[in-house]
């Protein structure tokens, strides 16, 4: 390996007239890029594709991802949009964010552009899974799903606990028709089993 100098190495440059191997941990330490596409190649730090275009950094900038200063200049390290030249990012952080959002979600953090964005970053390097981001496999909003249910009357009648619920009577649960975010028991609120809706105090 060319940048530890210890056997094994498996990756080979595919850059025309040298032959340097390096093994896949060592590639962020030797500044090495690898393809995660068809065809899948890897580039030492002197065949790696650099970054086009003439981007413009302002004093102070930061990372959009962790907000931490960048480099002054493109770097292996510094990474910008190649659409809007005013997202600049650490390439671990958009590496990151590749991650998790896969690849039909991944986007620059800041114009949104994901047609030329995309085939940028996957040509320097930047893995992007083809799965689910996430949010979504983690289910990281499902409880925005559930429904509210317990009794939040000031003092709950019921033997059961304000978790009891039964289909009728005066232990059914009703939720505010407004709001659905608070809850009674029919017995709670001296509600008739004729009422078919109920309103919360706040509502």
């Amino acid at each position: 390996c060319f940048v530890c100098r210890e056997t094994g190495a498996t990756i080979t440059c595919q850059g025309t007239g040298y032959d340097r191997s390096f093994h896949l941990p060592c590639a962020v330490e030797g500044q090495c890029v690898t393809w995660y596409c068809l065809p899948c190649r890897s580039f030492c730090w002197e065949h790696r594709r650099q970054q086009e275009g003439e981007a413009t950094l302002e004093e102070n900038t930061a990372c959009l991802i962790c907000l931490e200063p960048v480099e002054d200049r493109k770097t292996y390290g510094t990474m910008v949009c190649p659409v809007c030249q005013h997202a600049w990012f650490h390439r671990g952080c958009i590496q990151g964010q590749a991650l998790r959002t896969g690849l039909h979600h991944f986007q620059c953090p800041l114009c949104r552009d994901k047609a030329t964005f995309l085939p940028t970053m996957m040509a320097l390097g930047i893995r992007i899974p083809r799965r689910l981001p996430a949010w979504e496999t983690l289910q990281a909003y499902a409880e925005l799903g559930e429904r509210h249910s317990r009794c939040d009357a000031g003092q709950c009648l019921c033997a059961g606990g304000r978790e009891q619920s039964e289909g009728e009577g005066p232990w059914q649960l009703l939720l505010c028709s407004s709001c659905a975010a608070v809850g009674t028991h029919r017995g709670c609120c001296d509600l008739e089993a004729s009422e078919a809706s109920w309103e919360c105090d706040s509502c």
